[in-house]
């Protein structure tokens, strides 16, 4: 196929490294060393993964209390942000200039 592409043709047609004709690229002794160092790191970390640090029921619960304590953060920090509660008699306490109107 590429044989009878390069001797009909001038070369292969389009860009020679993309496409579904693509000139086939040499496998160099570096690229060999980077699949094998990639398969090694890749080996290492399913070994580690495989060998869990806590067992399924020390897991189950360990961070329970940590999490409990930052939501009650979570929300004392949304209450700091409101004003402190007032009664309707504060709102309205601009209306007490003068009680002309109250038994004396």
């Amino acid at each position: 196929m590429f044989l009878t592409n390069i001797l009909l043709r001038k070369g292969i047609p389009g860009l020679q490294w993309f496409g579904k004709y693509r000139r086939p690229r040499p496998v160099s002794q570096s690229m060999k060393l980077r699949m094998m160092k990639r398969l090694e790191t890749e080996a290492e970390t399913e070994y580690w993964i495989s060998r869990p640090y806590m067992t399924a029921q020390q897991e189950r619960h360990h961070n329970a209390e940590r999490r409990r304590r930052e939501f009650e953060e979570i929300i004392a920090r949304g209450k700091a942000k409101f004003p402190p509660h007032k009664f309707l008699e504060e709102h309205l306490q601009h209306l007490n200039t003068t009680k002309k109107w109250t038994m004396s």
